[in-house]
């Protein structure tokens, strides 16, 4: 407990003198998330500061090993680092798929070659990556992918195209699931293989949603090569060949916690009652004017805190080695359900106002796109619907239809 209350101490310091004043506060969202990458526009100087000084401390990536770009911290430490974050309501230095999926995927299937080459950049913020996983024909259904991925010799070709690629008209890179071998069974002959996307072999096609965004896209390999080794010892497929499945079952564990984790939690250090409170105002006790609201706001505000504190236990049984396995599924339906339900409280707290498309006063209609773009929460990483089968199946152990 000594050495917690050091380490606290010594963070509380140090992100007191670092953290810009810029980077405290305000809300959070996909337009003020810094993404990292080679085409990366940075939003100010100091955000640009701030991810330089975290990533320097190993603080992007605190629970990752010091000789792969983190910090090594121990659990605890990530959690007292956390707390102390949103204490001065710091904003997250860097975000992005690969540190919520493939570096948690590599540091359990990568080869050290692999980990020294691909995660470093990550941590800095340097490369960004997406996923390619669902195909036209292939999204819930998963195993039945087909895009071909044939040995060439020196290099692989790959052929076919991936759907919902989100952000990858803006990545880097992208870890992609191909078949390696089409004489195998379903769940056999699929590769996990790592793929440079700045060739003429891969281009994207932005797929616009109704909440007038587009972050997803559609992507298209036409002979696109991956080197059988990207540098010296650093193959391009993770884990074994033909065995791309384990690679993708567990990183889509990781995917359900990063979009179910998306429910829970405050708002820019804020809770909801705080921010719906900031809209409507408060009567001489301090409390919601709407009463019906305000019962809502109370009970979704409970909820979220013990939504959070299910995550927490979660994650510390899963690095106690009892995993999370099918509790990914449990997570990622609760939490986007709920994320789903926060939305619409901040509609019904801004009323007709909270339909406003475009303007100043509204920013563009930020709430309302916001709102319908939290429809495609419950549908990114297996829908509603699967994961209730799962749910069922894995861990109530109800018999089939």
């Amino acid at each position: 407990m000594a050495d917690i209350e050091t380490f606290r101490a010594a963070a509380r310091t140090w992100l007191e003198e670092n953290c810009p004043p810029e980077m405290r506060g305000g809300e959070q969202d996909e337009t003020t998330i810094c993404w990292g990458g080679k085409r990366w526009t940075f939003k100010s100087e100091a955000q640009k500061i701030w991810l330089e000084r975290m990533a320097a401390k190993g603080w992007t990536v605190p629970a990752w090993p010091k000789e792969y770009g983190g910090a090594g911290l121990s659990k605890e430490e990530v959690k007292v680092l956390k707390d102390e974050m949103r204490r001065i309501k710091a904003r997250s230095p860097l975000e992005s798929f690969g540190i919520w999926m493939l570096g948690p995927a590599l540091l359990k299937y990568g080869t050290h070659e692999q980990k020294a080459h691909f995660l470093p950049p990550i941590a800095r913020g340097e490369v960004r990556w997406c996923q390619g996983y669902s195909e036209p024909n292939a999204g819930s259904d998963l195993a039945s992918l087909q895009c071909k991925c044939e040995d060439k010799g020196d290099h692989w070709a790959l052929n076919g195209q991936k759907i919902w690629t989100s952000y990858a008209d803006e990545s880097d890179w992208i870890f992609v699931l191909v078949r390696t071998d089409p004489t195998a069974t379903k769940h056999n002959g699929i590769s996990f293989v790592l793929v440079d996307m700045d060739q003429e072999g891969v281009s994207t096609k932005p797929i616009k949603l109704i909440s007038g965004k587009s972050p997803f896209c559609e992507t298209f390999f036409d002979d696109a090569t991956a080197p059988k080794e990207h540098a010296p010892g650093v193959s391009a497929i993770v884990g074994e060949l033909n065995r791309g499945w384990d690679v993708a079952k567990y990183l889509l564990t990781h995917e359900r916690e990063m979009i179910g984790g998306g429910g829970g939690g405050l708002l820019g250090g804020r809770g909801l009652g705080e921010v719906i409170a900031n809209e409507l105002g408060v009567d001489e006790n301090g409390r919601l004017n709407d009463p019906i609201l305000r019962g809502k706001v109370a009970q979704a505000e409970v909820d979220g805190w013990a939504f959070l504190l299910t995550m927490e236990r979660m994650k510390d049984e899963a690095k106690a080695g009892q995993g999370v396995g099918a509790n990914s599924s449990m997570l990622k339906y609760y939490g986007t359900e709920f994320n789903k339900r926060r939305y619409e409280l901040f509609m019904d707290a801004a009323g007709s106002d909270g339909l406003e498309w475009e303007g100043e006063r509204s920013e563009d209609g930020k709430l309302a796109k916001s709102w319908l773009r939290t429809k495609a929460n419950s549908i990114e990483g297996g829908t509603s619907e699967v994961q209730l089968n799962i749910i069922a199946k894995r861990i109530l152990d109800l018999p089939g239809a």
